[in-house]
């Protein structure tokens, strides 16, 4: 049946003989499928392994009426279809492709199972907020980023390039910055020196929020500079107000041809620990682009290019 004892004995030997693991929740949709082709070069850098999670949702009065026998045949379909999808991959794609099955809430088994096997990352398809039903790849992703411990990359958009050029890299004046610049040098480096496009979207002309803003992605871009990471730093007018913020980002990420938006999905670490900014949400939910949302870590981060405050 679908337990954890079945899970950990299933993948004991797994997590001993991989130290990388990338989780992709899988339910043979275009979009999640699209998710799993970007895994592949992600992978191949980590030298990491993918995972294909299905999960077999317990809600819904419908469930309730399948025997036994019934979820078990429905199980044994799906491992099917899974075994076919990870042995064409692997064959294709030359990486190393297990399967999993799970049954319960989706976002709260995909977060279960990345802490389970130790997954460096999880990779999921999303539809964003499009005003319909929501389906698996739709409300879910979301409470994935919500509750995950380990980064997200969500994707929506349905072509993109392999590999990853360009990073863009929001800042403001949060106590997060330098933990995401150290994140995103990481990155940088992980993809063979892609160039790390730090942005500022500023909705004030005083000369006090201006200046400060300017000496940080000065500092901000002198470090990575020193770190011989490829950069930019730019400054741009918002428009429409602040809750256009998410919109403004997208734009210019669009425009200088970004392949991944890096944010934090909490504005405020000691806020909840389940928080996630209204911008962070608007991006996860209408950017095309590929977007990764890491959560701030609790202690102080450790990395010395200077405060600007």
């Amino acid at each position: 049946m679908f337990n954890l004892l079945w899970i950990l004995q299933k993948y004991l030997k797994i997590m001993i003989l991989s130290s990388n693991k990338i989780l992709v929740p899988i339910d043979f949709s275009e979009q999640s499928l699209i998710a799993l082709e970007q895994s592949y070069n992600i992978a191949r850098e980590y030298n990491a392994e993918i995972t294909l999670l299905h999960v077999i949702e317990e809600s819904g009065m419908l469930s309730k009426f399948f025997s036994n026998q019934q979820h078990d045949e429905l199980k044994k379909n799906v491992q099917k279809q899974l075994d076919k999808l990870a042995a064409d991959v692997e064959k294709k794609e030359k990486v190393s492709v297990n399967t999993l099955i799970g049954k319960g809430t989706i976002y709260e088994k995909v977060a279960e199972v990345a802490e389970l096997i130790n997954a460096t990352m999880i990779i999921m398809g999303t539809n964003g907020d499009d005003g319909k039903r929501k389906r698996f790849i739709g409300s879910n992703a979301l409470r994935v980023v919500r509750e995950s411990n380990v980064p997200v990359i969500t994707i929506k958009g349905k072509h993109h390039r392999k590999g990853c050029k360009n990073i863009v890299l929001p800042l403001d004046l949060s106590k997060e910055t330098r933990e995401k610049v150290t994140k995103a040098i990481e990155l940088s480096k992980l993809f063979g020196g892609a160039t790390i496009r730090v942005v500022s979207v500023l909705f004030t002309t005083d000369e006090f929020v201006v200046n400060r803003i300017t000496r940080q992605l000065g500092q901000v871009k002198a470090f990575l500079e020193k770190e011989e990471i490829d950069c930019s730093a730019e400054i741009i007018k918002g428009i429409k107000g602040e809750e256009s913020l998410a919109e403004n980002i997208i734009e210019y990420a669009t425009k200088v041809e970004g392949d991944l938006i890096m944010i934090m999905t909490q504005q405020e670490v000691d806020f909840t620990q389940y928080f996630i900014g209204s911008s962070a949400q608007e991006i996860i939910n209408h950017s095309t682009i590929p977007v990764l949302s890491i959560r701030p870590l609790p202690k102080k981060d450790t990395t010395t290019f200077p405060n600007p405050y």
